[in-house]
């Protein structure tokens, strides 16, 4: 009896220490990304971000760090409103951007003004890294549309499409797409037709009915996954010997879009789209790959499909390779708990990255730098030799193809 008494004292004890202990200081990593339409492009990022950050029990310097979804439903105004909630936020260390270029291209100069440090994994609109001021707090490891482009026309040419014409998004990010590709092309007047988002069928048919009776035998495409399904089921309606090539950029692998396009693609659509050159579909696996790709079928095992792939991999790769760079910058500074300057000084160590950090799709020796006029590129993790074509494998895996 008196050792039960005991135990339970014991146990009693244990607990209250436990609720009374202390608990670790957090600082929050919002992810600003769309989480609705194109929640596979979402989820990939985080778990890729996540799974960096898991490398150190999400611990650095006696802080727990804690990535918070912030849903802005691809809308610039939400993502607006979440950088002020961030704004007002005392454990709020720094922002992890998402798909859509538009809302980091029109509150560019909100963001740097106010000391927002973003890290973007996935949107690749040009302006987005490049503000006309050494006061930069965007840093970006994905595709730079200032380079898309020229590899979208370099693979046209390849093809031997004799007459592109380019579809594009009617936002900033497709018009920073319009001034790379028409440079590229070469073509002053290069021929394209803008839409809108949510294109419908009808309209989008009536487009492809034009391009096609114009003589144009590729597509040049800047869309994301909705719009994309719409071009590829109205391109399967047109005859099979008018039907232009599309030669995409990656923002169609950010949805659903496999799934709702499997049975055209697979009857034969001519489909080619962007993707950094790294893929966990080429083996045998790197040493250092495998451990990544063991970690997350061990943590996201619903995730994983057939044991094989995961949908919209790009975002698991960029987001990992850029938690990395973040754990490597934290560990030149000592964090105070005020976040303005462990964001300031946060800020300083990626522009400087003493030590290489091994990532999937390279090691980054200095993958940073101060950013001036002259060196626009400085706040760019990848160049144009990191940009690969790809293709859906009849599974939808993707395949990346060796420049």
């Amino acid at each position: 009896m008196e050792r039960t008494l005991l135990a339970v004292f014991l146990c009693i004890m244990t607990f209250s220490v436990l609720a009374n202990a202390p608990e670790r200081p957090v600082l929050h990593i919002y992810h600003d990304s769309d989480y609705s339409s194109h929640k596979a492009s979402a989820e990939a990022m985080k778990m890729g971000f996540n799974s960096a950050l898991s490398e150190r029990n999400f611990e650095v310097q006696g802080f727990r760090l804690q990535l918070l979804e912030k849903d802005h439903r691809g809308n610039s105004n939400r993502s607006l409103l979440i950088m002020r909630r961030f704004l007002q936020d005392d454990n709020a260390l720094l922002m992890l951007g998402g798909l859509h270029s538009p809302p980091y291209i029109k509150h560019r100069e909100f963001i740097n003004q106010q000391g927002i440090l973003l890290l973007v994994p996935w949107a690749a609109g040009g302006p987005i890294t490049r503000y006309p001021d050494a006061n930069n707090w965007v840093f970006r490891l994905s595709i730079d549309d200032t380079k898309a482009g020229l590899r979208l026309v370099e693979f046209a040419r390849k093809k031997e499409c004799r007459s592109p014409h380019m579809l594009l998004e009617r936002t900033p990010w497709g018009k920073s797409n319009y001034q790379t590709i028409t440079r590229a092309l070469d073509k002053p007047e290069a021929p394209v037709t803008w839409f809108n988002w949510n294109m419908k069928m009808n309209a989008t048919k009536i487009m492809l009915r034009e391009i096609v009776s114009s003589g144009h035998d590729c597509v040049i495409f800047v869309g994301n996954a909705l719009e994309g399904k719409q071009l590829v089921k109205a391109l399967a309606q047109t005859p099979e010997a008018q039907r232009p090539a599309i030669i995409s950029h990656w923002g169609i692998t950010g949805g659903h879009f496999f799934e709702q396009v499997a049975d055209e693609l697979r009857a034969g659509i001519d489909l080619h789209f962007l993707q950094s050159c790294f893929s966990f579909q080429q083996r045998p696996h790197s040493e250092f790959a495998a451990q990544v790709w063991q970690r997350l079928v061990g943590a996201y095992p619903d995730k994983v499909i057939d044991g094989r792939f995961i949908q919209s991999p790009a975002g698991f790769i960029h987001g990992y390779d850029l938690g990395r760079v973040l754990l490597s910058a934290l560990d030149q500074v000592v964090l105070s708990g005020d976040v303005k300057k462990d964001r300031a000084a946060l800020r300083a160590a990626l522009e400087n990255l003493k030590q290489p950090v091994q990532g999937l799709l390279k090691v980054y020796e200095k993958p940073f730098s101060p950013w001036s006029e002259s060196q626009p590129d400085a706040h760019e993790a990848l160049g144009l030799e990191d940009i690969c074509m790809a293709s859906y494998n009849a599974d939808g895996s993707i395949k990346v193809l060796n420049n």
